[in-house]
């Protein structure tokens, strides 16, 4: 028995997100590949092929680092979470598996769950994360709050990555697909033509853009003159709400941007002495 705490012990040295509260040792076992079904409410929507590669190159030579996730089911399992770690090993052939078994009863818990462990992952696209909370909100009946509370995040953060969801397919494709970066994605959301949206995405397909430039292409958009007044107040009104929301995530405080007719200012709140400090090492890079 002391030899599986320390094999506990040493799996959560390699695996910091191991919940605090899982018990060592005895929360891991090996399981046989066959008997594992795959997710029917699985969230991930893409596969890169190349990481696959890479992925069974590394299981090959190191085995499986990091458990997948799994709960009894029928005469078996069923995979909740660890879908790519489980395909490369059967294409390696591998007999078994580590996995933590848990006990999930209900079908929207499992769903829940899976979502949820996915949508942490550093791999997972922007849209398959929008997706992501969209199923949350629609299947397991939460709000966009309880959704930001589950997932650790700031509401304004899961408003964003839903927005995406509004874009064209193409468009939604290529975050997919890692032609189009989310920072790319953002300044789209602020033009209400598809058309227009569809029309700057070639450009950054084609010229290399930066999100900078992006962004001054919509700007410019705003103030043409062809573009109606209420048009422009829109464009303008979610291109400011767009850089408040990425400074309140990167801040984690209130932040207002206020626009003149030439510059403008941008105000920071803090509480505290400590918090001004935190702020400051922040803006700083210190």
């Amino acid at each position: 028995m002391a030899s599986k705490k320390a094999l506990g012990k040493g799996l959560r040295a390699l695996i910091p997100d191991i919940a605090p509260d899982m018990p060592d040792g005895d929360a891991i076992k090996f399981i046989e590949v066959a008997k594992v079904e795959p997710n029917p409410f699985q969230p991930r929507g893409h596969f890169d092929e190349a990481g696959q590669q890479e992925l069974r190159s590394s299981i090959n030579e190191k085995g499986v680092i990091q458990p997948i996730t799994v709960r009894r089911h029928d005469n078996g399992y069923q995979l909740i979470a660890g879908e790519r770690r489980l395909r490369a090993v059967r294409d390696l052939e591998m007999e078994t598996i580590p996995a933590y078994i848990l006990d999930v009863q209900s079908d929207e818990e499992m769903l829940e769950l899976a979502i949820i462990e996915n949508i942490h992952r550093e791999d997972l696209n922007p849209i398959d994360i929008a997706n992501g909370y969209k199923r949350l909100i629609e299947e397991c009946h939460l709000t966009q709050e309880e959704v930001a509370q589950k997932v650790g995040k700031d509401r304004s953060t899961v408003t964003n990555f839903l927005r995406l969801l509004r874009l064209p397919g193409p468009i939604q494709k290529s975050l997919q697909e890692g032609g189009l970066s989310m920072g790319h994605a953002r300044p789209l959301l602020s033009l209400s033509d598809k058309e227009d949206q569809m029309d700057i995405w070639k450009r950054v397909l084609k010229n290399n853009l930066s999100v900078r430039r992006v962004e001054e292409l919509v700007r410019t958009f705003g103030k043409n003159e062809n573009t109606k007044p209420q048009e422009r107040d829109i464009v303008t009104s979610y291109y400011f709400t767009e850089l408040e929301d990425r400074l309140r995530s990167r801040l984690a405080t209130q932040v207002k941007i206020k626009p003149k007719q030439k510059g403008g200012s941008i105000e920071v709140d803090y509480y505290s002495d400590d918090e001004l400090d935190r702020l400051i090492a922040l803006i700083c890079d210190d």
